[in-house]
C-alpha cells in the first residue's frame, strides 16, 4: 500500500527544485497533489507530467486572498486537505517573486529588501498554516510541513533577511504544533531544515563559465559528507512526515544537511603543526 494513498496534498513553490521533487515523490506514494507557484508555465508543466494525480493552481503565498481561493477550491473539488508543504521561499539574491537582487548584510540591507524576503518566507508560511488548519479542522487531522533551513539555526552574515525568516519559520512551526495539540487536533506541524541542496536557488552563487565547477567543489568541501544533497533526498523525508507513520511526531525539526550542523568533519589544525 502506498504510504500516502488517497491523501490530498498542497505544495507551494512546486514548479522546480525541492517543491517539484516533493510533488513527484508524493504522487509515487499515492497522493493527489495540488502544485502551486508563481511560475505558472513551469508549475503547469510539472502538473501535466504527473496527471491525472496532480493539478496546478497559481498561488502567491504573500497574499491571503489567494490562499483563501486555493484552499476553497481544494475543499470544493476534494472535500478535504490532508497535507500542506510550505516550501515557497526566496533568498533575495535573484529575481524570484519579482524582488530585485539587493545586499542582505545587516549594514547595507534596505528595509524594503528585508520585508520582501520575509513576506514570502515567513508571511507565506504563517498564511499557509492558518488556512491549512481551517481546512484540516473538520477531519481533526493532517500534516503541515514547513521547509525551514540550516540558515535559520546559525547566523548568515550576508543573508541576514533569509536567515531571520527561516529562524522564525522554525519557531512558528512549534507554535502551530502546540496550538493544534491544545485544540485537541491531530494536525501535526514539523520543519525540515535543508542545507547545501543543489537546486536552482544556488545558481546566483555558483554562476556560469569555467569557474563554476571550482565554486561547486569549494561549497561541497564545507559539507562533512563532501557533496551537495539532492531534492529527492529532502522529498524522502517529506514523505515520512506526511505519512501516518510519523503520527507521534510534531513540533520537531529535521536537519538534512550532510552533517553541517553537527560540526566540522575535521577540526582545524593548531598553528605551526
Amino acid at each position: 500500500m502506498p504510504r500516502l494513498s488517497n491523501k490530498i496534498a498542497l505544495i507551494t513553490g512546486a514548479a522546480r527544485g525541492i517543491g517539484e521533487a516533493i510533488a513527484r515523490a508524493f504522487v509515487v506514494e499515492g497522493a493527489h497533489v495540488v502544485l502551486s507557484d508563481i511560475r505558472d508555465d513551469l508549475g503547469g508543466a510539472v502538473a501535466r507530467s504527473l496527471a491525472p494525480s496532480a493539478e496546478y493552481h497559481p498561488l502567491d503565498v504573500r497574499e491571503e486572498r489567494e490562499w483563501q481561493r486555493v484552499i476553497d477550491a481544494i475543499l470544493v473539488a476534494h472535500h478535504r486537505l490532508d497535507i500542506l508543504v510550505n516550501n515557497a521561499g526566496i533568498t533575495g539574491f535573484d529575481e524570484s517573486a519579482g524582488v530585485a537582487p539587493a545586499p542582505h548584510d545587516p549594514e547595507h540591507a534596505t528595509l524594503e529588501a528585508w520585508r520582501a524576503v520575509h513576506a514570502t518566507n515567513l508571511d507565506g508560511v504563517f498564511l499557509g498554516c492558518k488556512h491549512a488548519i481551517r481546512a484540516m479542522r473538520p477531519a481533526r487531522a493532517g500534516s503541515i510541513i514547513n521547509i525551514a533551513s540550516r540558515s535559520g539555526v546559525v547566523g548568515i552574515p550576508r543573508a541576514a533577511a533569509y536567515a531571520s525568516s527561516k529562524a522564525a519559520v522554525r519557531n512558528h512551526t512549534k507554535s502551530v504544533a502546540l496550538y493544534c495539540a491544545e485544540e485537541g487536533l491531530a494536525i501535526r506541524c514539523n520543519a525540515i531544515q535543508p542545507a547545501a541542496i543543489l537546486t536552482p536557488m544556488w545558481e546566483p552563487m555558483l554562476g556560469e563559465g569555467p569557474g563554476r565547477d571550482a565554486r561547486l567543489a569549494a561549497y561541497a568541501r564545507a559539507v562533512p559528507l563532501n557533496r551537495f544533497g539532492t531534492p529527492e533526498e529532502v522529498a524522502a523525508l517529506a514523505v515520512h512526515l506526511a505519512s501516518d507513520e510519523s503520527g507521534y511526531t510534531t513540533g520537531a525539526e529535521f536537519n538534512i544537511d550532510g552533517g553541517m550542523l553537527a560540526g566540522v568533519a575535521e577540526p582545524p589544525k593548531p598553528a605551526g603543526s
